[in-house]
């Protein structure tokens, strides 16, 4: 049986419980029996929500107790006082809470634990710090170890390394640091700014080592990228693992790269029959491992588990669906995914989501339908939903529709370009040519360009073959970016093209004074469930006697169509002949090779690259999709290519 996201059936009983008891039902109360504060500490504990019908609901609560006594302003109910105390904080009403303290004599420690976890529990940190130093410098009060923790986390939160030691000294002196809950969130605060051989001082001193402390310590070093240390923890815990650890596994792999480990370890927890089975938060973090390997069998796998639970019925993993799929090159089933949405679920991140995918896949239009939906939704945009819809824009070729989107982002949106925007507008003018405008764009900028945006106009200059101003865009990368390999292997590529070979050796020499090494084009597909990892060059493979013997028949199949290799990508100053073979060994014509050996025909062929996809390899993948009779679907750092039919989705501009 499926599962009802908890705020439905919350919302529920709290609507049945408040048609019982609130005043405008007084009529029925000789029906019934006044509740013990007891269920209505319950029904607090019900209310704590964000939603704004809480708070009126909450405010009618608290007028029908204070009716009946039990919020009497002098003598009130003291568990009742801090439960109202928690509610108006995690309803964001910091006045009636703060009311309900003041109003207490002697304030006591129970409401203003109450009032700094709900503060804490719903983001609010600075007031979460505020309130506890009212506590100590307006009341004088003594912290206990259920203060400690929320205070703790708001620090780590708000990074503020200063405050945060203040206050583990103020732990040492109360006796409180071995404390479980707070020795945990002092591993917490320290490992989430980044002094984890502090946390990790502090976990050695455990006098009893909890699963609770062994979570933040295992999420302390997956942040860091210490999947070792990461790994020696959750050993050591053995039996004591629960869910939490687990899924701090899969999300730590997934994280730091490691794509077939986390889908491994995620793989195992379904298999192994025992109590701790993957649930929504393990689903949510595996889905990027799928994306980032390419794993559309594996991602249909988890989404056919996660349906199994009722895990698809939360709003964060279906989000999280939408971009899985997408990112593994199913738009239908990334918009499926999307329209099972219920209205009210969508917000900014799930519209953000389908928005970028679009983009991502070239599919401008569609973006800006997304994006107007998303409008006339009562949706407000953020920076990001511009980002996806002006990449959108770029990579579809709608150039005018770009930047009337640009303008509107500050003339009717409020928002101010960051470099993200000017970045893809600058692309966007790229694309048709226009780089004067582009460069006049930069130039017009309140801001320092950055990488991004320099980068754009780089690549823009080679597409168009503008030499001059690409050495410009160039020379402001090598400053900004010194020890980015790509921005030296672009320019060189230019000077290839046109011979220039002194400038091609003068900035190998350049590259080689500052330590670059180019890195390795590395494609990989997942053929039967299982992935297959290929670089450039590569004969590691098993098959790499049918995959070259493949590609060594291609060209002739090509060339029979028109096809004309484009050697100028290659930068050795050698023979055409030798550099047609340097062009035949790149990872993603390996990784297609081997695809077309090991599928049916017809069958889509998904490759993911690490870099940007060559114009030689493009071209080429053209060429391969017409005479297989096959779509393939190449995943480069830029965006999607769709090769269907001798044609590219991009309408080769990437």
């Amino acid at each position: 049986m499926k599962l009802q996201p908890k705020s439905t059936t919350k919302t529920l009983s709290t609507h049945h419980f408040l048609q019982s008891f609130l005043p405008h039902h007084h009529h029925h109360h000789h029906h019934h029996p006044s509740p013990s504060p007891k269920t209505y500490a319950s029904l607090f504990q019900s209310l704590t929500s964000d939603r704004p019908s809480f708070l009126k609901q909450s405010q009618q609560l608290h007028a029908h107790l204070t009716h009946l006594g039990l919020l009497h302003p002098h003598h009130p109910h003291p568990l009742l006082a801090a439960k109202l105390v928690a509610l108006y904080a995690s309803n964001a009403d910091l006045l009636s809470a703060s009311l309900i303290i003041d109003s207490l004599s002697p304030p006591s420690l129970l409401p203003y634990n109450a009032l700094i976890r709900g503060l804490s529990r719903f983001a609010r940190f600075d007031d979460a710090l505020l309130a506890f130093h009212r506590m100590l410098s307006r009341h004088r009060l003594s912290p206990d170890h259920f203060t400690y923790p929320f205070v703790l986390k708001s620090c780590a939160e708000l990074s503020l390394r200063t405050v945060g030691e203040c206050v583990h000294s103020r732990c040492v002196k109360s006796g409180l640091e071995s404390d479980g809950y707070v020795a945990t969130s002092l591993i917490d605060l320290y490992s989430k700014l980044g002094s984890i051989r502090q946390a990790r001082r502090l976990f050695d001193g455990l006098p009893v080592r909890d699963v609770a402390s062994g979570n933040v310590m295992i999420g302390g070093y997956m942040r860091l990228g210490e999947v070792g240390n990461a790994e020696e923890v959750f050993e050591g815990m053995g039996v004591r693992r629960n869910v939490v650890s687990w899924t701090a596994m899969v999300s730590g792999f997934a994280q730091n790269g490691y794509a077939d480990r986390a889908l491994g370890v995620f793989d195992e927890m379904v298999g192994s029959g025992g109590d701790v089975r993957p649930n929504w938060v393990t689903v949510v973090s595996v889905l990027p491992a799928c994306s980032h390997s390419a794993a559309l069998d594996h991602g249909e796998r988890i989404h056919g588990y996660a349906r199994l639970i009722g895990a698809d019925a939360y709003p964060s993993v279906q989000v999280a669906l939408v971009a899985m799929y997408a990112k593994c090159g199913s738009l239908v089933k990334a918009r499926g995914c999307f329209d099972q949405m219920r209205d009210c679920d969508k917000g900014i991140v799930a519209w953000n989501t389908m928005i970028t995918a679009y983009a991502s896949h070239g599919r401008g239009l569609e973006s800006v339908a997304v994006f107007e939906c998303m409008i006339k939704a009562g949706v407000k945009p953020d920076s990001i939903s511009f980002t996806g819809l002006l990449s959108g824009c770029s990579h579809s070729g709608l150039v005018d529709l770009g930047l009337k989107y640009f303008e509107d982002m500050s003339n009717v949106y409020s928002i101010e370009p960051r470099s993200e925007h000017y970045a893809c507008t600058v692309d966007l003018l790229g694309r048709t040519g226009r780089l004067i405008e582009a460069k006049e764009l930069i130039d017009r900028m309140v801001v320092e360009a950055g990488p991004s945006i320099w980068g754009a106009l780089l690549s823009a200059c080679k597409t168009y073959k503008n030499l001059e101003m690409a050495e410009v865009a160039a020379e402001k990368l090598f400053e900004l970016e010194p020890h980015n390999c790509g921005n030296y292997v672009m320019l060189s590529n230019m000077y290839a093209e046109v011979g220039r070979w002194d400038d091609v050796n003068r900035l190998r020499v350049l590259s080689k004074e500052r330590g670059l090494k180019k890195s390795p084009g590395c494609s990989w597909t997942e053929i039967n469930g299982e992935s297959h990892v290929f670089v450039g060059g590569d004969t590691s493979h098993p098959q790499v006697a049918e995959i070259y013997k493949l590609l060594e028949e291609l060209p002739k199949k090509m060339r029979a169509r028109g096809y004309v290799p484009d050697t100028s990508f290659v930068l050795h100053d050698v023979s055409g002949e030798e550099k047609e073979c340097h062009l035949n060994t790149h990872s993603e014509k390996l990784a297609i090779a081997f695809g077309l050996l090991n599928t049916c025909p017809g069958t889509v062929l998904r490759v993911t690259k690490n870099l940007r996809i060559c114009m030689d390899c493009h071209t080429a993948t053209k060429f391969i999709s017409m005479i297989y009779d096959r779509e393939i679907i190449v995943r480069d750092v830029n965006r999607f290519h769709h090769f269907k039919d001798g044609s590219c989705s991009c309408g080769d501009y990437w």
